[in-house]
């Protein structure tokens, strides 16, 4: 009888062990003081705008997590709660929720408070994003394990599980889907 290792075991064995990173190793915060470049045709700060504001934040500990350059795979759940108003500061909080392979979750959350007041800044919106790391030749290339630190990072690496879970899911539904339509004769 001999003895022979499955080829997925050898290739784990072959690559060496990343050390995990803590949440707080790539946790960063973005601030911008909104202007009248910033508005949209309600007078308010243009989503467009925001959500450039959580890429940028998104990308950063991505690729501080990573070690690397990392580029945005996808955009979950984008959710505004509030307008954001010109000479509102806006702070964009974000940190690797979840690791694969490959990929990251950040979870971002944006807040926004008077620029001139001292009042305590508010929610304003909150976002998803998966990042894939790359090399210089834009292939995907490996990522440190993040490591939660708090109950708080423990709750949102699980809730960043069901997210990851949903989103192949669904991707699998719509490409199943397409499969069947265009079995039928159906072009899209």
């Amino acid at each position: 009888m001999t003895d022979q290792a499955d080829p997925a075991s050898a290739a784990r064995q072959a690559a060496p062990e990343i050390p995990g990173k803590p949440t707080s190793a790539s946790r960063t915060t973005l601030s911008h003081i909104m202007t009248h470049n910033d508005t949209n045709l309600l007078g308010t700060v243009h989503g467009g705008v925001i959500m450039k504001l959580v890429d940028d934040a998104a990308g950063a500990v991505a690729g501080r997590h990573s070690g690397g350059p990392a580029v945005t795979a996808s955009m979950d759940e984008m959710a505004f709660l509030e307008p954001v108003r010109v000479g509102d500061l806006v702070h964009v909080k974000a940190q690797v929720n979840w690791t694969g392979r490959t990929s990251m979750e950040v979870g971002v959350r944006v807040l926004a408070e008077r620029w001139n007041e001292s009042t305590p800044a508010t929610q304003v919106g909150s976002a998803y994003l998966v990042f894939a790391a790359v090399d210089a030749d834009g292939r995907p290339r490996s990522v440190p394990p993040v490591l939660p630190e708090t109950e708080r990072d423990r709750r949102r690496h699980q809730e960043a599980q069901i997210r990851r879970t949903h989103r192949l899911a669904r991707r699998r539904a719509i490409t199943d889907l397409r499969r069947r339509r265009a079995a039928e004769g159906y072009e899209d």
